[in-house]
């Protein structure tokens, strides 16, 4: 029965101890993109394809997940496909020279999840090769060994819808999270802000094309005060919904808004990395995270680099969700192999 048979694993090696070339052919699928990619050695891309399911949802405010799995169920077998092809074009690579094939199992939609992941397997077992489950959140930080040289160890600051965390990465398997966010994730306080100015989904990226035009110190909002190197962003968003409210309709600066937002955002970012970079003795820092394509954000982190640290950030196209980054984590992370009883997971486990 399929449910008793294991993935193939003999004789096969991944990562950088392997001695020889590996493939990795990787899915992604944990909210609204139907996500394929090749990668070569976890840091040269072959093939990388995504579909997004932007214009599906706009007129929703958010994800429907209903309705986003249903998306996964159109795509994946375009986006597979096209990934083949690409490989083939690109370096002549085959299905049967793919190393292993790796999905994302968590955190993310698990409709979503189970579309892509099944997907993966499914390959793996087609073509007798391993199949290894990534964790979203650890992909979004290999986004950073792709086309670089980048090593542990560093500290990394992992921006995204769901998630704000300070991660310190002493070795490509090893990772520890040193604080994180109590309520509120920083992509998921743009969003709610964003929709208290009236801007349509997704919020995030206008907010910061509009922060652009005002100015940063026309409000100033409250960074909270949080021990560690947790972070709080729910306070924030109830001062902005008071500053809002104080405007009669049709006054409001939405420009200087949105600027001492983002403003006040990225300095608390920045406060709590540079204590965590000055505890480790790192000189390398990380960003990665779909927020980590914000302009200002980056600039602040970028700026680090005055004070003599190496700042590394994923090229935009690797910021948000993706199966290049997947790839990566799972030539770079591979501990064990998977078999066809691995689970998707919602959360963080």
């Amino acid at each position: 029965m399929l449910k008793e048979k294991l993935f193939s694993k003999e004789k096969i090696e991944i990562g950088p101890e392997s001695g020889y070339d590996n493939y990795i052919m990787a899915i992604e699928s944990s909210c609204d993109e139907t996500a394929c990619a090749i990668v070569k050695n976890g840091r040269e891309v072959i093939a990388n394809v995504v579909a997004s399911q932007i214009k599906t949802h706009q007129k929703y405010g958010g994800v429907i997940p209903e309705i986003a799995a249903r998306e996964h169920l159109e795509s994946i077998n375009v986006v597979i496909d096209e990934a083949f092809k690409q490989a083939k074009e690109n370096a002549n690579i085959l299905p049967n020279d793919i190393t292993a094939f790796a999905g994302t199992v968590g955190p993310g939609l698990v409709g979503c999840l189970l579309v892509g992941l099944n997907a993966a397997k499914t390959l793996a077992l087609v073509y007798d090769k391993p199949f290894i489950g990534v964790n979203h959140l650890n992909a979004h930080l290999c986004g950073n060994y792709i086309d670089t040289s980048l090593k542990p160890p560093f500290m990394a600051l992992l921006v995204s819808g769901g998630h704000t965390q300070i991660i310190d990465v002493k070795s490509y398997s090893e990772q520890t999270i040193l604080g994180e966010t109590i309520d509120d994730a920083v992509g998921e306080a743009y969003d709610k802000v964003a929709r208290l100015i009236g801007l349509p989904y997704p919020g995030g990226p206008r907010l910061d094309k509009l922060a652009q035009e005002g100015n940063p110190f026309a409000f100033k909002l409250p960074e909270a005060k949080v021990e560690g190197f947790n972070f709080s962003f729910s306070g924030l968003k109830t001062a902005v919904l008071r500053l809002v409210k104080s405007f009669n309709e049709g006054e409001l600066p939405v420009n200087d808004i949105c600027s001492s937002f983002q403003e006040c955002v990225s300095n608390t970012l920045l406060h709590k990395l540079k204590k965590a970079l000055k505890q480790s003795g790192y000189n390398q820092v990380v960003i990665a995270g779909g927020v980590a394509a914000n302009s200002e954000i980056r600039k602040k982190i970028f700026n680090l680099e005055k004070e003599g640290y190496q700042v590394f950030a994923p090229p935009m196209k690797y910021c948000t969700d993706n199966a290049a980054m997947v790839a990566s984590c799972a030539y770079f992370n591979t501990n064990t192999f998977d078999d066809v009883n691995v689970e998707v997971f919602s959360r963080v486990k």
